[in-house]
């Protein structure tokens, strides 16, 4: 929904006032720990791309505050980075509205490793990753990649960033009114999947962490994603994956499929209900993101919402008995 210039103006004076009111709510040394230990310290969140409509940009103030508190080192975006088609080039004025003049804060200004989600697959993928090659922090060099980071001198993660919408079979639907059937078809699921076989075959991390936009299991309004439950699960299992992050469903959950531990982080401009289900270990309806502390043990994880109240917390050890 478009904005007029007064309407523009009062949501920003509201989001700045808010963020100046409530950001003494998530505790100031919430963070410190964190940022003294070094390791990798990052935020993760999708489904965002409004417009800077009031939720996103409650969401992004709360970011720029856990950034800066825990000095993050890059953000990853779990895909539907724009709203409700995607973006059609690389100068699509979206590009301002939904991300430049939104995530503007100093502590934002750090690596953004984004993946497609399903409503990215309305418009123009492509035009996703042209972005990256000019933006000094647009990070998409594929539509599927891996990337090694040093969390400390003797200690690797692996990330491996896929995308999963061309492996959902709904999305090849002759009564798909978007783009979506034309795009996913131009995708050759079987080669990601032996590639993504492949890579985690021959990772030597510690740390091995998946990121795509669908969940493997949810509550929220979409559940369970038999393709994935199917085809990305016991490859997570196999190789001893530590950690999923996806969106998609837009709400904050953990759930856990054996020793993986899932998270969906799909509330990043707008929330819908969620239910528990026998793999949940939290589900919360609300606008938010997580914030990471990667370190050589262990993997803690905290879901912060758009008021800056700290929801829930956990933490996932690198091995597990």
């Amino acid at each position: 929904m478009k904005q007029t210039r007064r309407q523009f103006v009062r949501t920003l004076f509201v989001a700045t006032a808010q963020a100046t009111a409530i950001g003494s709510i998530l505790p100031r040394n919430l963070f410190a720990a964190d940022a003294r230990a070094g390791g990798l310290n990052f935020i993760v969140f999708g489904d965002w791309g409004r417009n800077g409509e009031p939720d996103q940009r409650a969401v992004a103030a709360q970011m720029s505050i856990a950034a800066h508190d825990m000095d993050a080192k890059f953000i990853i975006s779990v895909g539907d980075n724009f709203y409700e088609n995607g973006v059609q080039s690389a100068e699509d004025p979206q590009w301002q509205t939904s991300f430049e003049k939104v995530y503007a804060a100093p502590s934002l200004q750090v690596p953004w490793h984004a993946i497609l989600g399903n409503h990215d697959y309305h418009g123009n993928c492509d035009a996703q990753l042209a972005y990256a090659k000019t933006s000094p922090r647009w990070n998409m060099p594929a539509r599927y990649f891996v990337q090694s980071l040093q969390v400390d001198a003797t200690t690797t993660a692996d990330f491996f960033y896929l995308d999963t919408t061309p492996m959902i079979k709904s999305y090849y639907s002759i009564w798909n009114p978007e783009k979506t059937r034309d795009n996913v078809m131009t995708q050759d699921v079987p080669k990601q999947l032996a590639w993504f076989k492949a890579v985690l075959a021959a990772s030597t991390a510690k740390w091995k962490i998946v990121i795509g936009h669908h969940p493997i299991y949810s509550g929220g309004g979409h559940g369970d994603t038999a393709e994935l439950v199917e085809t990305i699960l016991p490859l997570l299992q196999q190789y001893q994956v530590q950690a999923y992050f996806n969106g998609h469903d837009h709400d904050l959950q953990h759930l856990q499929a054996g020793k993986v531990n899932l998270f969906c982080s799909g509330a990043g401009s707008q929330f819908r209900p969620t239910v528990n289900t026998p793999h949940t270990k939290f589900a919360r309806a609300c606008s938010g993101f997580t914030a990471v502390a990667l370190s050589a043990e262990k993997l803690d994880v905290r879901m912060i919402d758009d008021q800056g109240r700290l929801l829930y917390t956990t933490s996932v050890p690198r091995t597990t008995a």
